[in-house]
């Protein structure tokens, strides 16, 4: 029985209808599809671009922090927090440092949304792991005694600072045995020596109390003194044995008016003439120092922590990183 041709004309024309559809469906998959790989090569060559362009930066605003440093060699004397490398740089559009004469527009426009800020720390400023451990391998007394009043600033047991000294111990026994070409299961025993504070969760040490004592102590590449003239209030009081929290309230106000350019001053200052001062434990300069800069570009944030050695004029980096988290500090 054949169907009447309005009914034929019907099914041919859904047929076709149903054919354009699916023609349409095909080619907007097709267009989202081109769309989305080529929104995705803009947005890859982007953030590649913008990661260039931090690192340049921050390389630069590095080499400049590392003139300032040189500069202040030069002029001698104390190293103290009124000098210009102690002045932190706070967050400022980057087009304040570029076209600063107003006729390159281009470099101005494009640095609109970028921000800059940075920030040189004496390192020296704090207690230096290296000096706990002798190079005979034995614990350095009067060290572990600063570091004993240290912890008990801090409110910190002695069963974390006990626990750090045996494993440094271990680390620098390991250390030795690997450079003196010891068999390689001698070499083997102790932890690596750290590199940086963080890295003393290594070494046993919880991380509660490791966020306490970071913002006193560094880990440098060989023994230091510490620098009277920038330490805090609970450092001197690890290194100045005998001094109470007002003696050193009065030796930070003096400091502030008249740093200190010897070590003769400091004894004037806390009114003890025989107050002992030992210049391999304490000073008045400073050689090891941290650099930190941070990129703010469209609201993303690029940090780089930088530590550099300062011999008279010469300034050296010892390392570079970029941290993960936004929010780090030295």
């Amino acid at each position: 029985m054949k169907r009447p041709p309005a009914q034929r004309r019907t099914r041919q024309r859904g047929a076709a209808i149903l054919m354009a559809m699916l023609t349409v469906v095909l080619v907007a998959t097709l267009a989202s599809a081109a769309l989305w790989q080529q929104w995705r090569s803009v947005e890859v060559e982007s953030a590649e671009r913008t990661r260039a362009q931090s690192s340049w930066v921050l390389m630069g605003a590095l080499d400049w922090a590392r003139l300032i440093l040189s500069e202040d060699a030069r002029k001698g004397g104390a190293d103290h927090l009124s000098e210009p490398w102690a002045m932190p740089l706070e967050q400022a559009r980057l087009s304040t440092f570029l076209a600063a004469d107003r006729s390159d527009s281009l470099a101005a426009d494009a640095s609109t949304n970028a921000f800059l800020s940075g920030q040189i720390t004496d390192l020296q400023s704090r207690l230096n792991l290296k000096n706990l451990i002798q190079d005979d391998g034995k614990v350095h007394p009067a060290t572990l005694r600063m570091w004993e009043r240290l912890f008990t600033q801090l409110g910190l047991p002695r069963a974390p600072l006990d626990g750090l000294v045996t494993q440094l111990l271990r680390a620098h026994q390991a250390s030795a045995a690997a450079t003196t070409n010891r068999p390689p299961e001698a070499s083997t025993k102790g932890p690596l020596w750290p590199q940086e504070p963080d890295q003393l969760a290594w070494l046993g040490l919880d991380p509660l109390t490791l966020a306490q004592l970071r913002p006193y102590i560094t880990v440098l590449p060989e023994r230091t003194p510490v620098n009277l003239n920038t330490a805090p209030d609970v450092v001197l009081i690890a290194c100045l044995d005998g001094l109470a929290q007002a003696d050193v309230q009065r030796l930070l106000a003096a400091r502030r008016l008249t740093p200190w350019e010897n070590l003769e001053d400091v004894k004037k200052a806390a009114k003890l003439p025989d107050l002992p001062l030992d210049a391999t434990l304490v000073g008045i300069n400073t050689r090891f120092f941290a650099i930190r800069g941070e990129l703010e570009i469209d609201g993303n944030k690029v940090q780089e922590y930088s530590v550099v050695q300062r011999d008279a004029n010469v300034v050296k980096t010892l390392w570079r990183k970029r941290p993960l988290n936004a929010a780090f500090r030295p």
